[in-house]
């Protein structure tokens, strides 16, 4: 049993017994939960599939060189020594990538038990052919969440699992045990699949436009290694203090609101917030400021992934178009989805990030934001991610 906080503290001798229950969370049951919930995907003929995969693993290999180049981590990775670093590709299908997720989130979360993730499955999903999705399974996430007041945390993050299973393009993971030293990259098959026929959109550019950004993730975090270590005592910090108060009970009850919400269509998702609803102000500041290195990554990625130019991805102006304009018009379950879980939070990172990358080399030249993966003290606060002048002031006086 992994717990949302990284230690199973309930039922120590010394525990306050006014203090509200600990949540329990076990990332091995709710990523295999999760994958079993996704909804249908695309059926293609099993050599299209073949192709597909085939197609993924070439495109990655060429979108780390033209990131490496575009992202400007040259100098970054020399000096730490990593220019030769490389993720593993692994293709996966969307039950692959429920239980990727589960072990990089227990692997982030949980980093007092020893090894990042112990207690889950530290196997990498399978990497090839990615299965469809079985007929009616999304039907079964009505009854998993049935109840909402006694459903338990490990549900919850097995029915968000199901959901984003089938929304993620590709994930650079570099928390999970698994994972290796490198980190891994994930690439969603049947995902990328149904977004570009959703876009109209040259399969061969949207296939490496998207690997151009998970490759720059890799990069970000081999020039930068100190980086996961940072991460994790932050959001472990968070999900300490969040798991160990009424916040942690207020949290479990909110996605399970906006869960029956779903299965209902009883609520309009755009009446609340979560994290504004939950979380004090030291642990909003907290937030915050794990957002504001969120941003910078998105937002580098996402300039990177444009930076590589038409002369690789002649259609990457469209591809941008049509991607801003899917991400605006979201409805339905995708609306419902960004508000519960962050995404729109997520959105706004990109935009931000790509500000703020770009404010940063219009200020101090193409080679200052090399400052930021030199250790924590070079990343931007949640203040100077929206005043780049800031933090050229600040960091290179």
């Amino acid at each position: 049993m992994t717990s949302a906080s990284g230690s199973a503290s309930a039922g120590r001798g010394d525990a306050d017994p006014a203090a509200p229950p600990r949540l329990e969370l076990d990332w091995e049951v709710a990523g295999r939960w999760g994958g079993r919930l996704a909804s249908p995907g695309p059926t293609p003929s099993r050599g299209e599939l073949e192709a597909l995969v085939a197609d993924l693993h070439a495109s990655a290999g060429l979108a780390r060189p033209l990131a490496l180049q575009a992202s400007r981590l040259g100098t970054a990775l020399e000096r730490v020594g990593a220019t030769e670093s490389r993720a593993r590709v692994l293709v996966v299908d969307r039950a692959g990538w429920s239980r990727a997720a589960a072990q990089s989130f227990a692997g982030l979360t949980a980093p007092s038990q020893g090894h990042p993730g112990t207690g889950t499955d530290a196997t990498d999903p399978a990497d090839g052919l990615p299965v469809p999705d079985q007929p009616g399974a999304s039907r079964g996430l009505g009854r998993a969440i049935a109840g909402a007041r006694a459903v338990p945390v490990t549900a919850q993050a097995a029915g968000l699992l199901g959901l984003l299973a089938g929304r993620v393009l590709g994930q650079f993971d570099p928390f999970a045990p698994a994972a290796g030293p490198a980190g891994r990259l994930l690439l969603v098959a049947p995902n990328v699949l149904r977004t570009e026929r959703a876009l109209a959109a040259d399969r061969a550019d949207f296939r490496l436009w998207v690997c151009v950004h998970e490759q720059t993730h890799a990069l970000q975090f081999a020039a930068a290694p100190w980086l996961v270590d940072h991460l994790r005592r932050e959001i472990a910090a968070l999900a300490e203090e969040v798991a160990g108060s009424s916040a942690g009970q207020d949290l479990a009850m909110a996605v399970a609101r906006g869960l029956r919400a779903l299965r209902t269509g009883a609520e309009d998702p755009e009446d609340w917030s979560m994290l504004d609803l939950v979380l004090d102000e030291a642990q909003r500041d907290r937030v915050a400021q794990v957002t504001a290195v969120m941003s910078l990554l998105e937002g580098h990625a996402d300039v990177t992934m444009d930076a590589v130019g038409r002369r690789w991805i002649p259609t990457v102006r469209r591809l941008r178009a049509r991607m801003e304009a899917r991400r605006r018009t979201a409805t339905g379950v995708d609306r419902w989805l960004r508000r519960l879980v962050g995404m729109d939070a997520k959105l706004a990172q990109y935009r931000r990030g790509a500000a703020f990358v770009r404010g940063v080399r219009r200020a101090a030249g193409r080679d200052a934001l090399d400052a930021a993966w030199a250790g924590p003290e070079g990343l931007p606060t949640a203040r100077e991610v929206v005043d780049p002048s800031a933090w050229v002031r600040r960091v290179h006086g």
